[in-house]
């Protein structure tokens, strides 16, 4: 008989889902992958099984086919769920909003109604800072109060956490974990995960990777003309493994038992960064060039955001340990190695 719980983590093989996967195996639990693998590649799989010995299991389903998830809760017994699974470009929203309102308020819908019908009673959200719309108050706490959201994804995430709380009312003893976090980037230190989205990229650091690696000719910065030092985007960047020993610590209390309902948490380092500043440190951290330029201001983007993480700090004990270099340096390091694997794949 298998002692170790059995968890639940939906988009597991995405970026920051692949590093909590690692870190659930590392703590001695038995993660259960689902994941479409849109914007994964299998190979993330057999990654997670080099670094940890253990190769997870996976299942290669959609969260909106409610029969086919459903077959994941019959097959375990899960005693937590983490639930990453969701579009997340914030530009990409803009162009296919219709795709991101099914999408991620469907998985999030039919993850719970499998929890109700399988008695599970614990869930970590993967949240979002988009949430806070352009916030009044730099840096953000958890006390702000939630502005119209600037973009259709995050609309999604201001939905999804609605639907979360009004179902913890009624469905007690349901507890949940809402994890507001803000720029993920980094990789893990082997080098052998990291952020590789299939497609064009839209978050800033693997832009930057594939325009060293020549995957693209040039990085667009979008705005230089904001309210800021440098005229550049102030955002808060945090290493993609704090991020995972997070959703480990946010995960364990859950399971402990927290008469809480439901906890809303930032997950930041507390520290602002300007797109270029970021580029300056990636370009010391590597000893390469970056090769960009500007381009017009992208809709959605608020001047400067970025955490206060002391509530993370009080509840869950839990504060970066990798700074921005560290998280950089790694990221190169994965990108040397994805490339090797994308060859494989061609």
């Amino acid at each position: 008989m298998n002692s170790k719980k059995q968890i639940l983590v939906t988009g597991g093989a995405g970026f920051i889902g692949s590093h909590t996967v690692v870190a659930l195996i590392e703590a001695g639990y038995q993660p259960i992958i689902v994941d479409t693998f849109e914007n994964a590649y299998q190979f993330i799989i057999d990654g997670i099984e080099k670094i940890t010995s253990i190769k997870p299991k996976v299942y290669q389903i959609d969260c909106c086919d409610l029969e086919a998830f459903n077959t994941v809760f019959e097959e375990n017994n899960i005693e937590g769920v983490i639930h990453f699974a969701a579009y997340k470009a914030v530009g990409g929203s803009y162009e296919t909003p219709l795709e991101y309102y099914s999408n991620n308020i469907n998985t999030t819908i039919n993850l719970l109604r499998l929890m109700k019908t399988h008695r599970v009673d614990h869930l970590v959200f993967s949240s979002s800072a988009t949430v806070y719309g352009d916030p009044i108050k730099i840096p953000v706490d958890e006390n702000e109060s939630i502005k119209p959201a600037l973009s259709p994804y995050g609309n999604t995430k201001q939905i999804c956490e609605e639907i979360i709380q009004d179902t913890s009312k009624v469905e007690y003893p349901f507890h949940s974990t809402l994890l507001r976090y803000f720029n993920p980037i980094g990789a893990h230190e082997s080098g052998i995960i990291g952020e590789l989205p299939i497609g064009k990229p839209n978050n800033l650091v693997p832009y930057i990777t594939q325009a060293l690696s020549g995957k693209v000719a040039k990085l667009s910065l979008y705005g230089n003309d904001y309210d800021t030092p440098d005229g550049t985007c102030v955002r808060d960047y945090i290493h993609v493994l704090d991020l995972a020993d997070a959703h480990l610590k946010a995960l364990s209390q859950l399971l402990k038992g927290r008469e809480k309902l439901v906890d809303i948490i930032n997950l930041g380092s507390g520290t602002g960064t300007s797109v270029l500043e970021l580029i300056t440190n990636y370009e010391e951290a590597t000893n390469l060039k970056v090769p960009f330029e500007f381009a017009p201001r992208r809709q959605g983007d608020v001047a400067v955001l970025y955490a206060d993480p002391s509530k993370a700090k009080k509840e869950l004990n839990w504060k970066v340990k990798y700074n921005i270099k560290d998280a950089l340096s790694h990221s190169w390091k994965w990108q040397e190695y994805a490339n090797v694997k994308l060859k494989d794949c061609e």
